[in-house]
């Protein structure tokens, strides 16, 4: 059994991959089942340019390292190819490769391949992926409300830890168990997208999935590629879009991954100080590479076209845009011009949402960003980095710091909680409270709150309905769904079992009724972005800690009213400055008993009175229940002044 000649390969094929342009890799390096002269057998194709021998090695040769030798191109692409008979689909194999550079050789698992051993196994499966989409509505739907403004309320969350299997040494749900239980969960709590952390293939679960060695391949301990498909395809026909956490930004050094990869630094930089994450103990691609860039770019459109994914959530984009990003003095290269700035990044990052919104228009890119950089969201061609979207790290911040504050003290920081909305407007901004901030000691949501535990509940209740009342879109990672009191583990469930007291269950309803709402009124999302959908009306009442501001839609009807009262203090007569004439009506009290609260309402509608207030014509008298949320609405509008 012998290697053949074959290549799935053009001239033009070649010609993109060395301009960094060739976008769909997938569909050429790796393996893949085929036919060659009658013969069904496998075709193998891996870059590899400094080797000086590339073999296959598998369970079909005994793991012989050099009976099965690729054939290396003879166009400089550095490029080995071959097709191997009777080498079917399920067979396990790897690359043995040997450099032209000391003596080194290693075996390496396929960096295109779709499967993957289970870890701490490394081989690669011959793979070709077959799956009957039944999605079709939920992607023509994608594409006719593209560019509309629309809700987006985001459920975070880590597949091997959201529910486990107690009775079954505590084994994760596999995709296909996760697709019987997640789309019907979520679905229920209203969120309109997951965001699921990184489910491409990883050696350690303690990494979450961030330390990548097999950026082609689902996570194979929770089932088949086929079985993610099916994951994604539930849940779009429960309606709900998925994001996917996306790495280009490192990769670990493990020795069947992409590090050292043909006994050269392949695809990451030769030099430490642009190479090697001094964080994460991890390799920096070289995105001045063009093979490497055509590798990253493909590997994203690779998720948007196999897996039908709907949006890409970039993490650590930071670390990328910044040549001394961890680093001290000395420990890094300033770009040509003398800067910080990672010109080779930077232009990576607009080349790939350039790729990304090319192909699927309609699809979401996030970035994980917590700096000043400037334009992030802005169009590429404008000079920006082209980001649908980026994380509010900011808002969140300076929240949690509000929030972790005992009440009485709040009095003195009426501008962390204020702060956000002198910058809200200046990028597309996703307002997220993600797994980051539950993990390392940070504690559980509900443990950052301070006070008794109504008061910490009444806390978690207030933040969220602030959260949703102010602008951008939101993110909430699992567990703060049930208030979990203990941080996140990803080596065991949620407490679920939480549901069965009250506070617990009043927070999933209180999360159930903002997603609708949030999701039924065009002011809480037709202006998410941009100040025509914010008005402040009172920011100076920091005696009280009580701020109000108004959501605006497209009608003056829309507009919705939200009273913040940041401490446990009950007001009974509060004077409030309103736009318009007429009775306004409570649409939404965090402090209702039905979510653990007091149940200080305001049960009749509220007549106006032509008293200016707060820089409005008008105004109204509340109750502001303590430690609570509430939104108003105009009912009537026969009485405008």
């Amino acid at each position: 059994m012998s290697v053949w000649y074959a290549s799935l390969f053009t001239d033009f094929d070649i010609y993109l991959f060395k301009e960094g342009r060739h976008y769909n890799l997938y569909l050429k390096l790796g393996s893949h089942p085929m036919e060659v002269s009658g013969r069904q057998g496998t075709y193998f194709a891996v870059w590899a340019p400094n080797a000086d021998q590339v073999s296959v090695m598998g369970e079909f040769n005994g793991w012989s390292r050099d009976s099965h030798q690729l054939h290396v191109r003879l166009d400089g692409s550095g490029i080995w190819e071959g097709f191997i008979p009777d080498v079917e689909i399920g067979v396990m194999y790897k690359y043995h490769i040997k450099s032209k550079y000391h003596l080194y050789h290693v075996e390496k698992s396929d960096p295109f391949a779709f499967r993957r051993e289970v870890p701490p196994q490394t081989a690669s499966i011959v793979s070709k992926l077959e799956y009957q989409w039944n999605d079709q509505a939920w992607i023509d739907e994608r594409k006719n409300k593209a560019g509309q403004p629309q809700p987006y309320s985001v459920y975070e969350l880590h597949l091997g830890s959201w529910r486990r299997k107690p009775e079954e040494d505590n084994r994760p749900l596999t995709y296909r168990e996760l697709a019987d239980e997640l789309p019907r969960y979520v679905k229920d709590l209203g969120f309109t997208h997951v965001e699921l952390m990184p489910v491409m293939h990883h050696p350690f679960s303690g990494s979450w999935g961030y330390q990548i060695t097999g950026y082609f391949a689902a996570h194979s301990l929770l089932g088949e590629p086929e079985d993610l498909m099916y994951l994604i395809d539930v849940l779009h026909q429960h309606g709900i879009g998925v994001i996917m956490d996306w790495v280009p930004s490192h990769f670990p050094s493990d020795e069947h991954g992409l590090a050292y990869f043909d006994g050269t630094h392949l695809f990451e930089h030769a030099d430490p100080r642009k190479g090697f994450h001094p964080d994460w103990n991890s390799y920096i691609f070289n995105y001045g590479r063009s093979e490497v860039r055509s590798f990253l770019i493909s590997n994203a459109l690779f998720w948007l076209d196999k897996y039908h994914v709907d949006g890409l959530r970039v993490d650590a984009v930071a670390s990328m845009l910044y040549l001394d990003y961890s680093r001290k003095e000395g420990e890094w290269i300033p770009n040509e011009h003398g800067g910080r700035e990672n010109l080779e990044a930077i232009s990576f990052l607009k080349e790939f949402n350039h790729a990304v919104h090319n192909n699927f228009p309609e699809v979401l890119t996030i970035a994980e960003e917590s700096t000043a950089w400037p334009a992030v969201t802005g169009p590429v061609e404008n000079g920006g980095l082209g980001f649908n979207m980026k994380w509010m790290m900011g808002w969140m911040h300076d929240t949690l710091h509000y929030f972790s504050t005992d009440p009485i003290y709040r009095r003195y920081h009426q501008g962390e909680i204020t702060f956000s909305l002198v910058y809200a407007f200046s990028e597309r901004f996703m307002l997220p409270l993600s797994h980051d901030e539950v993990v390392h000691g940070k504690g559980s949501l509900l443990n950052k709150m301070p006070g008794d535990d109504w008061q910490r509940f009444a806390n978690l209740r207030t933040l969220y309905a602030y959260m949703y009342a102010h602008p951008g879109a939101k993110l909430l990672f699992m567990g703060a769904d049930i208030a979990q009191g203990s941080e996140w583990n990803h080596d065991s469930s949620l407490d679920w079992h939480l549901l069965q007291y009250g506070p617990h269950h009043g927070i999933q309803e209180l999360l159930r009724e903002l997603n609708a709402i949030y999701k039924a009124e065009p002011a809480m999302y037709a202006h998410s972005f941009s100040p025509e959908g914010f008005q402040w009306v009172d920011i100076n009442d920091a005696h009280n800690s009580v701020i109000s501001f108004l959501r605006k839609g497209n009608n003056p009807g829309d507009e919705i009213l939200v009273v913040c009262n940041l401490t446990p203090a009950l007001h009974e007569h509060y004077r409030m400055g309103v736009p318009h004439a007429g009775e306004w009506v409570q649409v939404f009290n965090s402090d209702d008993s039905r979510y653990g609260g007091s149940n200080v309402h305001n049960l009749e509608p509220i007549p106006s009175m032509p008293e200016p207030f707060h820089g409005q014509e008008h105004s109204v008298t509340l109750k502001l229940p303590p430690m609570a949320v509430t939104y108003f609405k105009l009912s009537s509008r026969q009485n405008q002044a």
